[in-house]
Formats: C-alpha cells, structure tokens, sequence
C-alpha cells in the first residue's frame, strides 16, 4: 500500500550528555519516513529543503525506498535548522536556535504520481499546510494519521481544531494531551480528544511507553528501558513511522492490528535513542527489528 508523509526534512545540531554534533540531517518527515520505510518498498514525501542541503542526504534516504519526488528544493534559500541542547535526565531540553528558512512560507505541493496514496502521515507542521496537505489529494485515503504539538494549542487552535476534524487518529504525548483537553486524567482527556474528530488516540508517554485509545477500547505498550539513551531526537517521528509503516505494510487498520503496530513503532523508537540523529535508523535489519520486539513481547507477557 502506497504510504506518503508530509513534514520538514531539515538540519538539527544536537547536545547530549554524551556529545554534540554538528550539522547532521533531521527534520520529522525524514524520522517517519526512515521508519515507515523499513516496513514499506516505497514510501513518498512531501517536504521542501534549500540548496543548501546536501546531494548526499537525498541520496542516503533514496537508498532506503524513500520517493523523494515530492521534495521541493528552493534555490538561493537555506533549509530549516533546529538545535537544542538536552539536560541530564534527557526528558528536557532547551531550543537554542530555531530557523525557519524555506520553512517560513512552504506550500505543500502533491506530485500526481502521490494521489493514489492509502495512507498518510502528517507530520509536525502547522494546522493550516496540514489542511492544505488533505486537500491537496484528489480522494480521502484510507487512514490520516497527525501529529501535533503544543505551540499549536497556544498560536493556531482554530485551525488545529479544523483540521483534528479531517483526520483519523492523532498522536501527540501527554502533555499536549492534557493542554487540548483541559483534563488531567489521560482516561478522560482522550475521550474528549477523539469528540474532536479522531477515532483513535495514540498518547505518547517517552520513557514510560504509549497509550492507544478507540471509543471504548484501550490499550498500553510499555517502553522497553534501555541501558543508554544516547539521543532522544526523532523517537516520536520514529515511533510515529513505524506505526504507519506497520499498518501500510500490512494494509489492516483494526484495533488488534493497531496494538501491533504500536509495539513496532515502539521498537523502532527505542533503536532511534541508541546514536545521534537517524544515525542507528540507518544501521538496523530485519532480524534486530524482530529481536527488539520480541524483547518487548516477554516484558508485557504474563
């Protein structure tokens, strides 16, 4: 099944505990689409880069079945840079520098070869290019999937509110949760979460797993505790991708195989925290990914 993802594909520079990097290649379209590839031959983006970005990334993320059809590269315009610096107990860090760039006015532009797509993943954007990115298709596909944040809660919630009514499920941590829903029980938040639109609820809780929520359904996936969090840039996008990637690939999108999936999406977040950037995204294989879950398998069973 066709999977396409709009988001930014970008520059991070990162400080950890255990080191800081440079320039290296970021941005939450490439997190969800290294993921979603691992699990999909072909996977499509949506994004806009500068001139400034380097042949050699595109070529990296073509190497992985990723369609870079749809990746508009403005001349003359530099790409979107974050950098931030994380404190020791790596659950909070602070942005030291956020550059727009081509970010500051992209419109999202589909390709026609994208329009059969049956399922797409919004990634972190603003409300509005998340709107125009749903219009934008000729048919509905079969699962939206969002992510959001809460600087769009405080800046945009008109728009956001429009659009949760557009989408399928949403995926946002507790926090955000919280914030949109007014309530402190994540119970209660997530019901009145998906009265905004969306049937299903993923929360995202970091170090202590995720929640999934349909109408009266629930379930919680665990994460698995790790000897070392290197880096914990990107584990949402990559939770988030393996979650599509999971069900794309498997083109079910019950509950039971929802509950799968987030097992997935879990064990492809927990390798994304093992190295700096995408670097250990680009390292694994099948048989680590199926050994990771099998990890998380005995940790739930009894």
């Amino acid at each position: 099944m066709s999977l396409l993802t709009i988001g930014t594909v970008a520059f991070d520079a990162l400080e950890t505990p255990y080191g800081k990097t440079d320039k290296i290649i970021g941005g939450s379209c490439t997190y969800i689409a290294l993921s979603a590839a691992f699990f999909q031959p072909k996977v499509n983006v949506v994004a806009v880069v500068g001139d400034d970005f380097p042949q050699a990334y595109m070529d990296t993320l073509e190497s992985k079945g990723i369609n870079l059809d749809g990746l508009q590269i403005k001349a003359g315009e530099k790409s979107f840079f974050w950098a931030g610096k994380y404190h020791n107990n790596m659950n909070s860090r602070d942005t030291l520098v956020t550059d727009l760039n081509v970010l500051a006015d992209f419109k999202p532009v589909i390709p026609a070869s994208y329009q059969d797509c049956e399922y797409l993943m919004l990634g972190n954007l603003t409300p509005q290019v998340q709107i125009e990115a749903i219009e934008g298709l000729t048919k509905r596909p079969k699962l939206v999937v969002m992510d959001t944040m809460n600087f769009w809660m405080d800046v945009a919630m008109d728009d956001l509110k429009r659009v949760l009514k557009m989408v399928d499920v949403l995926c946002i941590n507790d926090e955000e949760a919280r914030q949109l829903s007014e309530q402190y029980s994540l119970r209660t938040a997530a019901k009145l979460i998906m009265e905004m639109g969306p049937k299903t609820l993923i929360i995202k809780k970091g170090e202590h797993g995720a929640l999934l929520f349909q109408g009266s359904n629930m379930f919680y996936c665990p994460a698995l505790p790790l000897e070392e969090v290197f880096d914990p840039t990107g584990a949402g996008d990559t939770f988030v991708g393996g979650f599509i990637g999971y069900l794309a690939k498997t083109d079910d999108i019950s509950f039971e195989n929802m509950r799968k999936a987030i097992v997935y999406g879990s064990a492809m977040a927990s390798f994304c925290v093992e190295k700096f950037g995408t670097e250990r995204l680009l390292e694994i294989n099948d048989q680590d990914l199926e050994g990771r879950v099998n990890e998380f398998r005995e940790l739930a069973r009894f």
